[in-house]
């Protein structure tokens, strides 16, 4: 019975470490897009003009006490434009135009008027808005070498990852779509540098066992927050896809009915 019970437990361990990742970091896009704009689920299937013309807002959230440093404007760029590419193929909606997010703030229950007033100073009906966040914490490890014949003290560090999006209709003053992608990454690196050959290593989580290697040592954290939100923009898209494929279907199912 002892040995049955091990497994057991770390599968109930698993289970248990996943679904507490899974609200680390908390949600953040109600400080910035109330609840009560949500539209119903056939809003977007009664928008006559596709693809929607629509600017993209890309906002860096860190007012989240425990809230971790997110990506560099560098990295912050290039998932600005890898969202531009993907959501064109996931979602009926054409970015145009890359709006900065410098005067977008946080205020309890949202505050759609400066998103309002973003369109009108762009002359855009739709915006698309996706929140940045994420969470990290850092731990002492043993780490081992060449398998497992030599041991080191090192460092973990766990990177939970968000991006919430949300599909503004500034006309209706209504969110057509909303979703959300996390990611979670794990890096590994010893006290000191100079294991080159091992460390520091940044692998997925909560399964995945490949690992990717940072340029530097120093750079071990940027390379974790890089992977980590890849893994959340991968997700968000494939959520963005899978609601619009309910919209079509939704379509068809009326048109069906009707003729």
């Amino acid at each position: 019975m002892r040995y049955l019970l091990n497994p057991i437990s770390l599968v109930l361990s698993t289970v248990f470490l996943v679904s507490c990742a899974s609200a680390i970091p908390p949600a953040r896009i109600g400080d910035y897009i109330s609840s009560e704009h949500q539209a119903g689920d056939d809003a977007f299937a009664r928008v006559d003009q596709r693809p929607l013309q629509a600017g993209l807002v890309v906002v860096s959230d860190m007012a989240e006490p425990g809230a971790a440093p997110n990506l560099p404007e560098e990295a912050l760029a290039r998932l600005r434009e890898s969202l531009q590419r993907d959501f064109d193929r996931a979602i009926p909606v054409a970015i145009i135009e890359m709006i900065p997010a410098d005067h977008i703030r946080p205020q309890p229950h949202g505050d759609w008027a400066q998103f309002a007033e973003l369109g009108q100073q762009r002359r855009l009906d739709y915006l698309v808005v996706v929140v940045v966040s994420s969470t990290e914490q850092e731990y002492p490890v043993t780490l081992f070498l060449g398998g497992a014949t030599h041991a080191q003290p090192g460092f973990r560090r766990d990177n939970w990852s968000l991006l919430e999006c949300a599909l503004l209709d500034l006309k209706h003053n209504q969110t057509l779509m909303q979703a959300e992608g996390r990611g979670w990454a794990t890096l590994d690196r010893p006290s000191a540098p100079g294991i080159n050959q091992w460390y520091p290593a940044v692998y997925l989580r909560p399964q995945d066992q490949r690992r990717i290697w940072p340029p530097t040592y120093e750079g071990g954290p940027y390379t974790l927050r890089v992977v980590s939100f890849e893994q959340a923009a991968k997700r968000l898209v494939l959520k963005l896809q899978n609601s619009w494929l309910r919209v079509l279907e939704s379509e068809a199912t009326a048109a069906k009915s009707s003729s």
